[in-house]
């Protein structure tokens, strides 16, 4: 393409994209907002939850997100992008709606989460689907980059919104209900909930392929060209002839796809660590005996920061490959370099404990934004991995495969989480309880403590010095639950980027689809 051309050419596959980054947002907004609820759900003057229960929620959620990935993607192939996500968030939108309607029960919300798991099972095969279409390769990182980094500002916009509508009606902070019906933590699940429905009207209106937007005069033939310019020579057809369908179980007999598999098997569950966990970690470790407005803040701040600074890993991470290639790099060799540099960032979390007891939360906080970060430019150079070596026709299909292990890793990684947090709690507990620091009530036994009950089973509820030693040997236990939790997610991506590169070697494009 000559310099004019490129010049002359519209740029309407940036709105494309633009779409995908609302639609990103929306979907992360929603699933993170039970982040945020973790300890109201896990308090006694809420659902009274254990850590464990709330693994649970979560791991069921991430289960059924797995599993039906692994078919969306297959469906997405088949009915096309335009209907495929619309039909995708409408499903999440009032599944994530319905859990204001659950009650406190586990099961009740189990349910609700599942079909919410399942709905937002498609918006990630269907947006890699959709970049696939309209970018050319080197351009998918950035473009993948860009929309991917709605997952961060879907969680930030939640560290902003969703401890003030807990707050603002909640009887137990001196607020009524809403209409006198609706707690705050009803009408998290119901904003965030609606606000699905106002994408739909922009996707519906500015959204379809690059060849009907052609034909409509939306975008130009350079931009057209320019979109296709490395796409693989195909066979002239006869058009009569029936087209073949690729059933998706195919898929796992290419070492590419297991390539990928193993890329998001190894390291999706660790974003999802940071999303669920990150709000309880920081009020754990850093926020005993704030107020609950300084609690609320620092919390609030922390994971703001946190997943803002990763917005710019998405994008800046999607934009390496493209300097190699823009230098004559081969592209499967700039994706595999990228990704090397980036996995190396992540071994800073090995530290975060023993950083945060000796400076504090800043920190410890800057350690976790650039883990984030890199995690996110990881997950935009994987995903592009797949339309580097699959025809488009089998993008989405190979998505919803990775997306399922990723899953399934989620899964593993959260009940990982829980299971530590209240084994080590509980041993601190004992200890506490050896040492006569504190003693079962017929209310609350040993294992239903926590920091935030801590003073109801205190032996001497006035000696101050007794209530924080006991708090000390609860913390400094959970301390190591977390220590063993941030050293498996610093080294899952060097280990995933070793078995990729055993799997794949060399850019071997799949040509007999």
């Amino acid at each position: 393409m000559s310099k004019s051309t490129a010049e002359k050419m519209t740029g309407y596959r940036w709105t494309i994209v633009s779409l995908l980054l609302f639609s990103t947002t929306i979907n992360y907004m929603d699933r993170n907002v039970i982040g945020y609820l973790k300890d109201y759900f896990c308090s006694t003057d809420g659902f009274g939850w254990s850590s464990t229960d709330f693994s649970i929620l979560t791991s069921v959620f991430t289960a059924f997100y797995a599993g039906f990935t692994l078919f969306a993607g297959f469906i997405i192939d088949k009915i096309g992008t335009k209907i495929g996500l619309a039909a995708s968030l409408i499903i999440w939108s009032l599944a994530g709606m319905a859990s204001a309607f659950m009650g406190k029960g586990l099961f009740g919300q189990i349910a609700a989460r599942g079909v919410f798991g399942g709905g937002e099972s498609g918006n990630f095969p269907a947006s890699i689907k959709t970049v696939a279409e309209w970018f050319p390769k080197k351009e998918r990182a950035l473009a993948t980059g860009i929309f991917n980094s709605g997952s961060n500002i879907g969680a930030m916009i939640c560290a902003l919104i969703i401890p003030v509508i807990l707050a603002a009606w909640n009887p137990n902070e001196g607020n009524g209900l809403f209409l006198g019906i609706f707690h705050g933590w009803q009408m998290a699940f119901l904003i965030t909930g609606l606000i699905g429905f106002l994408w739909l009207f922009f996707w519906s209106k500015l959204y379809n392929t690059p060849k009907f937007m052609l034909e409509k005069g939306k975008i130009n033939k350079g931009e057209y060209d320019y979109i296709h310019a490395d796409d693989e020579a195909a066979p002239i057809l006869d058009a009569t002839a029936p087209k073949v369908k690729v059933p998706w179980y195919k898929m796992l007999t290419y070492k590419q796809t297991w390539a990928f598999v193993a890329g998001k098997f190894m390291t999706d569950g660790i974003w999802w660590f940071l999303l669920f966990w990150l709000p309880t970690y920081i009020k754990q470790q850093f926020c005993v005996g704030m107020s609950p407005v300084e609690t609320k803040h620092t919390v609030m701040i922390s994971t703001f920061i946190v997943y803002g600074i990763a917005i710019i890993g998405s994008v800046y991470g999607g934009s390496i490959p493209m300097t190699f290639m823009n230098k004559g790099w081969q592209t499967y060799r700039a994706r595999m370099t990228a990704l090397l540099m980036i996995a190396f960032a992540p071994l800073l979390l090995v530290s975060t404990q023993w950083v945060a007891a000796g400076y504090g939360i800043v920190a410890a906080v800057a350690i976790i934004s650039i883990a984030g970060a890199a995690h996110q430019a990881w997950s935009a150079n994987l995903f592009t991995t797949v339309s580097d070596m699959f025809p488009k026709k089998a993008v989405g299909s190979v998505t919803g495969i990775g997306a399922a292990a990723g899953g399934l890793g989620g899964v593993l990684v959260q009940l990982l989480a829980g299971g530590l947090e209240d084994k080590y709690r509980i041993m601190g507990i004992m200890q506490a309880s050896k040492e006569g620091l504190i003693k079962a009530t017929q209310a609350i036994p040993l294992e239903k403590v926590k920091i935030d009950n801590l003073k109801e089973v205190m032996v001497d509820p006035t000696n101050t010095a007794m209530f924080e030693q006991a708090r000390h040997l609860i913390s400094t236990n959970v301390s190591v639950a977390y220590g063993i939790m941030f050293t498996t997610c610093a080294l899952a991506y060097l280990i995933a980027w070793s078995i990729m590169k055993v799997l794949v070697p060399k850019h071997t494009v799949i040509t007999d689809l």
